[in-house]
């Protein structure tokens, strides 16, 4: 649990090419994630962690007070155009940022949120949206962080999700055998949707019952 602030008015744009900045989101409690849509491990399973808390909110009568972010790790790559194919293609009803490498890196730091580009695994994985062979990864820090009402950070959990072997197959595709083995048999420490969602409830102030699907 945390205090502190967050990077209230670097300037970015979302999968739609519309400006956005935590600012615009005051008001709100923000669940926001790292990533990247070329991810072959831990971003798919976010994305199926944040569609079933999302599919929980909005059992609660709760989806209007949280927003969900997902932003770039790979801002070479995540352009407004992929993002929003990633959007169509995998369910990810969310914002998805991205931006300049040097606005994405003044987002991330405050945040303690570290990436680097990496070589692919040989045999590399293809590319979901043009079929072509991938040429890098990018290593980054996991997790999630809650930004409260107030635009302050008040929560992280910088660790894997554990989603109980359980993930959409579109998105299980992306993954690579160490991220099908993660899938599978997931390393401590970790969160679950269940946990997430309590963290949710904490920062609302009121609880959400998780679904259990």
């Amino acid at each position: 649990m945390l205090d502190r602030p967050t990077p209230q008015h670097v300037p970015l744009v979302d999968q739609h090419s519309r400006p956005v900045s935590l600012a615009a989101l005051r008001g709100k409690v923000v669940v926001l994630a790292p990533f990247l849509s070329l991810c072959q491990d831990e971003c798919p399973l976010v994305t199926g962690a944040f569609i079933s808390l999302q599919r929980d909110l909005r059992a609660a009568g709760q989806a209007q007070r949280v927003v969900f972010v997902e932003a770039t790790v790979d801002p070479a790559r995540d352009t407004v155009t992929r993002l929003a194919a990633y959007q169509r293609e995998f369910g990810a009803d969310w914002d998805l940022w991205t931006g300049t490498p040097a606005n994405i890196a003044a987002f991330w730091k405050p945040f303690g949120v570290e990436y680097q580009i990496v070589p692919e695994d040989q045999p590399p994985h293809l590319d979901w949206l043009t079929n072509t062979p991938l040429t890098y990864d990018v290593d980054h820090t996991d997790g999630y962080v809650l930004i409260g009402t107030d635009g302050r950070e008040r929560f992280v959990d910088a660790t894997a999700p554990n989603l109980g072997g359980r993930l959409d197959h579109k998105l299980t595709s992306l993954l690579n055998d160490g991220g099908v083995h993660n899938l599978e048999h997931p390393q401590q420490p970790n969160w679950t949707v269940a946990d997430a969602l309590a963290s949710i409830s904490w920062a609302l102030g009121t609880d959400v019952p998780a679904s259990g699907s």
